[in-house]
Order: C-alpha cells, then structure tokens, then sequence
C-alpha cells in the first residue's frame, strides 16, 4: 500500500465515534475524534483510565471487543485505504504486518501454553515465511533487542516463567518482528522498572530512525510522553479535548483537563511510624530457590536464586518499599513472606511463627495479612461479578450479619477506591485496567488487615488515579496504623509512600536505609543508576532533571564512580 498521493500522512482518522450497546442502552465510547499520524512521527494519546485511548487504538485494527455489539462511524485511512468495512482478508494482511500492537496486559495477550519461541516465531512464519534456524535466529536477535536477560535458555520457557516485565518486553519483541510501519503501543513500559523502560524507549526511537516507522503511543506516563512524543492528543470522555505539539501542551496547556493531568504527579511525603512503634512482620535469611533439572534423569543441576537471604522488618504505621529491576525478586519476595511460594528462613507475624501454621491456621490469618497483585485482570475471576469478587471475603471469614450489610460494605469500599458503588454489578472485563486494579484494592482493604504486600498496585494506574491510591492508602495506614509492604519500580510513587527502602537485584540487597538517605545519597552504583534512569525518562532536559530532589548527589556520584 501507498500512502495517498499528495499527501505524507501514513494513518488519518476523521469523525471516529465508538458506541457499544448494552443492556443499560448505548455507550459512547469515542465521540468525534479526528488525528492524523506521518511516517516517522510520535503521535501520543493521553487520558485518564475510561476516557477512550485503547478504544480508539483498537478500531484501528478493527479489533473492538466481540463481547459486547458495537457500533463504529467515521473513517480511518492507512495507507490510503478506508479500514473500516475492510475484507478480514485484507485486515489479517495488516495485523502483525504493517500495523502492529503491543497490548497493555502481556499475561492475557500472549498464550500460557506455547513456549515464546513458538509464539514469536508464529509471527515470522505467517507474515515472513521464516522458519527452522532462520526463525530461531531472528527469535534470538529480537529477543536480544528488547532485553531479554538470557534469550537462549528462555527460548522454551513458557509466559509464567517470565515477570511482568520480562512478558513485555516478549510482547514487545512479537510486535516489532516485521518492522511494522506503524506501531501502536497501548501502555508498554507500565510494567517495566525504570531501567529497563528507558532501553525501551531508546530502542523504539531507533527503530523509528531506521525504519521510518510511525509510533501511536497510548499513556497516562506524561514522563514517557514527554521524551518521546512529536505531538499529543489529550482525551478525556472520549473526546480529544486539546492537541497540539508536546512543547506546547506542557509549557502552556489550554484546556483546565490537560492542566489537571500535569499537576497528577505523586506528591506527599510518607507516613512516619511512631518511636516505639511494634513490629508486625519480620523475616530473616529468607531464601527462594528454583531447581533447575538437567540430564536424562531430570537430576537437580543448579538453582535459580530467586530470592537469597534477605531480611525484613516491618512495624505498626510503616511502609517498607521493595525496589529493583524486573527478574530481582521483588515480587517473589513478597509471595514468600505470604507463604504463597514456599520459603526457607523466619516469618514472624506478630512474633507468631507464620511458616510453622497449619493451612486451617494460615486462612485464619489472611483476614490480617492481604495481598493486591500486580496484575488485576488476571487476579480478578472474570465469572464473577465486582460484588462477589469483593464481598467473597468478608463471606468466607464470617463478617456481616446479613448480605444487606454486606453489600453496604462493598459500596462503601467500592467509593473509597474512587468507583461509582452502582458498577458492583458489573464484571471485569467491562472495566479499564486502571478501574481494575481499584478493584483489586478494594477487595484487599475491605478486610481491614494490619498487614499489607502492595506488589506494583499503582503501575497500572494513570497519574491523577495513582495519585488519589497514593492518598488514599496514606489515609488508610493513618486511621488504621497499617503495615506495607510496597513493591513497585516506580520510584516517584516509592518515594512519595516508603518510610524504608531495600534494593535489590538478583536475588539479594543490594541497599538498604531509610528513604530520605537513599533518595539524596545513594551509596551503590546499582541504586545510582535506577535513580538515574528514572529522571532522565522522566525530564525533557538536563536543566530541568537538575531540578529533581536528589539528582545532583546522584549525577556527582556516578560522574566520580566513572
């Protein structure tokens, strides 16, 4: 296909109007949007969660969900050629082709029973005939591209055996195999640590130079937008509400929406805990080992050391925040201290032994001691509705004499996380991933434990709602002295929430100290060189990055570690 003579514009989108019906009447889901996107150029849709961006993305592809009837009016031209109405022939053709995705949620787009080398070579074989050692070659090469630790042993490994992170990047290797023309990328780094997410970057904008290609990225990452995109379209409602280049947009924002969505970025300073305040968890010399069998009798040959010896302690108000790379044992460490893996070392919960308890004793104490994963859509039944999900605890631990009181609780939570109470009755799927993990929240507080492993429960979330989750998880430990555990890559969130924090990386600490000290003084090459590439993704310029607590220690010391 050729673009359409007398014109350089790769995509044009004029009068785009998205409405789903439903039982409750129609949904307009994208209201009159119009943009258009040249070879070459960075077009960034930006919104909070519901306003219309992956809705908007997905008509591109024609991929709208089947699930619910919809009704599609406008036109979308690539290439010169009308999509909408298009054969399914001509569509497959484009799809993984010409206009590639990467979707926001890796663990349910890719398949949990094919090895990655099978799914990305699925991709090679249909659109470019690669097969055999030359498909594996390729496999190999993009896998390299994407930073994949360890291509070569992870070629049979299966998506569960990767973390959120490393699923990404698998995603991202899937998306760029046929060197698309256009990329529409719905959310990639939100998974990604910070390092990791600015060699992303790095390697898209590459990409982009050599090939020519076209970029619609999909964010509420206003940092991410900032480094990368030639021009923004702002949503909200699904209107595009303002657009414009980015200099413009940041430096002097019209609409009182895109003010708003500048002004989102995590403030406040952590909840101190008080001088004699008790411990509520401690774990020492925990350790995760994975075996790795080999040989014909399928013999232990080595380990991966997941999590090696590491220590915990966290007291009554705190939050300890756990910070590192995607693969360092983040996220394993917080399964462990639930007994969700199974561990060796000490787990005392209120100087009770957790790793001697019966399962009977241990589900008496999941009231106390919950859990919000990283991921909603997958924790989340997607069978039940929101009401069931949330309420499912308070039936199986007995609180609430009645289902009306029990149903009063839901909608109290359900408004506490900052979602209408009447959506109770909905399910998953007809929320966004944002809406999601509220959800997710939401079924953990209801509980009201004392202890709490937060595993990235803001990564999926946009700027003003991981603000409002910020806040109301502050406002939480206040009222309730609650206990956290954070985990997460994002250190604007770490900073604005931990007390404490610990470094790690392969399995060990690599730093440890309270969150003031680490963010002003980092001892550790490796904990400089995350605070770094967290500024740099973040700032447009040197002069302003300057302007970030803490990076002037951080840019002195790795200058004199140099």
């Amino acid at each position: 296909m050729a673009p359409e003579k007398g014109t350089d514009d790769l995509l044009v989108i004029h009068g785009l109007s998205v409405d789903f019906i439903t039982i409750d009447g129609e949904v307009s889901a994208v209201k009159d949007v119009s943009f258009s996107l040249k070879k070459g150029e960075t077009l960034a849709l930006v919104g909070e969660s519901g306003s219309g961006k992956s809705i908007t993305a997905l008509s591109i592809l024609q991929l709208l969900p089947y699930a619910v009837k919809s009704r599609i009016a406008g036109t979308i031209r690539f290439a010169g050629r009308d999509i909408i109405g298009a054969a399914e022939s001509d569509l497959e053709r484009l799809r993984g082709n010409k206009i590639a995705m990467v979707f926001q949620e890796p663990m349910t787009s890719l398949n949990p029973l094919q090895t990655l080398e099978k799914q990305i070579g699925e991709v090679l074989a249909l659109h470019k005939g690669l097969r055999g050692e030359a498909a594996r070659k390729r496999i190999l090469e993009l896998m390299h591209l994407v930073g994949l630790p360890q291509p070569e042993k992870r070629l049979n490994a299966y998506p569960h055996e990767l973390s959120g992170g490393q699923r990404q990047r698998v995603m991202i290797a899937m998306a760029l195999a046929n060197e698309p023309d256009l990329l529409i990328a719905d959310e990639p780094t939100t998974a990604l640590d910070v390092t990791v997410q600015a060699q992303i970057l790095k390697l898209l904008k590459d990409l982009q130079k050599r090939f020519g290609m076209a970029l619609l990225l999909i964010t509420h990452d206003l940092g991410v937008v900032r480094k990368m995109a030639d021009r923004i379209c702002v949503m909200n409602k699904g209107v595009i509400v303002e657009a414009g280049r980015t200099a413009q947009i940041f430096d002097a924002p019209r609409h009182a929406y895109t003010r708003h969505l500048l002004d989102s970025e995590p403030k406040g300073s952590p909840v101190k805990p008080g001088p004699n305040a008790p411990v509520v968890l401690e774990a020492r010399d925990m350790k995760v080992w994975f075996a790795i069998r080999g040989g014909f009798l399928r013999r232990v040959v080595d380990h991966v050391k997941a999590v090696d010896g590491i220590d915990v302690t966290v007291r009554r108000g705190q939050t300890v925040g756990v910070v590192g790379e995607s693969g360092s044992g983040k996220s394993t460490l917080g399964n462990a201290i639930l007994r969700l893996v199974n561990s060796q070392g000490s787990i005392l919960y209120r100087g009770r032994d957790v790793q001697g308890l019966s399962r009977e004793e241990l589900r008496a104490l999941r009231r106390e001691v919950q859990i919000v994963f990283q991921d909603p859509y997958g924790s989340l039944s997607p069978r039940k509705s929101v009401a069931n999900i949330i309420g499912e605890g308070l039936r199986i631990h007995g609180i609430g004499s009645s289902e009306a009181e029990r149903d009063a609780m839901i909608a109290a939570i359900l408004d506490e996380v900052g979602l209408d109470p009447a959506v109770r009755h909905r399910f998953p799927h007809e929320f966004s991933g944002g809406q999601r993990q509220r959800i997710a929240i939401a079924r953990a507080m209801i509980l009201k434990p004392s202890f709490v492993v937060l595993d990235e429960p803001t990564s999926a979330l946009d700027m003003s709602i991981q603000t409002q989750i910020i806040d109301l998880l502050r406002d939480l430990q206040k009222k309730h002295d609650l206990a956290y555990l954070f985990i997460s890559h994002d250190l604007k969130v770490v900073k604005a929430l931990c007390d404490e924090i610990i470094v790690m990386k392969s399995g060990k600490v690599v730093e440890r100290g309270p969150a003031e000290r680490i963010f002003s003084v980092p001892q550790e090459q490796y904990t400089q060189d995350l605070l770094k590439a967290a500024f740099d993704v973040v700032a447009d310029s040197e002069t302003e990055t300057a302007k970030r607590p803490g990076f002037e220690v951080v840019r002195a010391t790795a200058a004199a570690g140099n």
